[in-house]
């Protein structure tokens, strides 16, 4: 396992690339838009799953949620992809080293909210062409339960869960940047998104695809004023938990350090030779 301070390194570097695919805007966009399209397959196996549950008002249903949505994460990780909330502390991370701007870094995060938004949109389309909600009527019940919850939630409420939301993904994008082999990897993963679920907060993108099936399926409460009050708060209350309570807590953490390339830190422990 990398320790905290290598870890930070491997953020920079991440938060570098990240910088640097604005330069390569057609391959950035459609990876943002996978990590939009992978959230939504979570929303929509949740909604499958843990809707027959809430029909019956069975307790399982929070804990069968959380159980199923690990796949989000471990798609956006396994399978390569951009996701906005877990930039938010790795390029906050990258930023605070020095060894990404802070303008180009900002541009970075505003870049990938807006392909995970339109992932998350096209993905949505689909899956309500393709009918499999309208065919299963305690998931529809379950999609319009939720919207009508995060409609009526208060601006602050939002906002507090998505500081809590977006605490435990990035702890799980930070544990994955610790570990090197692929099982630990994807054990962190399962316990964070369980967690992170099972417990209410909320999530930004995940968000995105459960409007976009509320307006394509008719959902009353899937209105325009409440999509856009819940992308405001959600995800600056994501932002706050990412960048703050995890990106700038183990920055400090680590020693405040500041980045070194690898051939300037290969320079200082290798001593020259005459």
């Amino acid at each position: 396992m990398r320790t905290i301070e290598q870890t930070l390194g491997y953020q920079a570097d991440a938060a570098i690339h990240k910088v640097a695919e604005l330069r390569h805007p057609v391959r950035f966009t459609v990876a943002g838009m996978l990590a939009g399209a992978y959230v939504g397959i979570a929303v929509v196996l949740m909604l499958s799953t843990a809707g027959p549950l809430a029909a019956a008002d069975d307790g399982l249903t929070k804990l069968v949620s959380g159980l199923v949505f690990g796949i989000a994460l471990t798609l956006v990780v396994f399978a390569g992809a951009e996701l906005v909330t877990s930039s938010m502390m790795t390029l906050t991370q990258g930023t605070l080293m020095r060894a990404t701007p802070r303008g180009p870094a900002a541009g970075a995060l505003g870049f990938t909210f807006i392909a995970n938004l339109l992932g998350s949109a096209v993905f949505g389309i689909l899956v309500a062409v393709s009918g499999v909600v309208h065919d299963n009527p305690a998931a529809a019940d379950m999609l319009e339960a939720m919207i009508d919850a995060k409609a009526h939630e208060a601006p602050l409420q939002l906002f507090v869960r998505g500081i809590l939301c977006n605490v435990l993904v990035c702890l799980a994008i930070w544990m994955v940047a610790r570990l090197t082999t692929d099982g630990p990897k994807l054990a962190v993963i399962f316990w964070a998104l369980l967690a992170f679920i099972a417990s209410g907060f909320e999530h930004v993108v995940a968000n995105m695809t459960t409007f976009t099936l509320g307006f394509a399926t008719g959902v009353e409460s899937a209105t325009w004023s409440s999509f856009g009050t819940n992308m405001l708060w959600v995800g600056l209350g994501n932002l706050v938990g990412g960048a703050l309570v995890v990106g700038l807590a183990y920055w400090v953490i680590g020693g405040s350090p500041r980045y070194r390339a690898p051939s300037e830190a290969a320079a200082i422990e290798t001593p020259a030779t005459a």
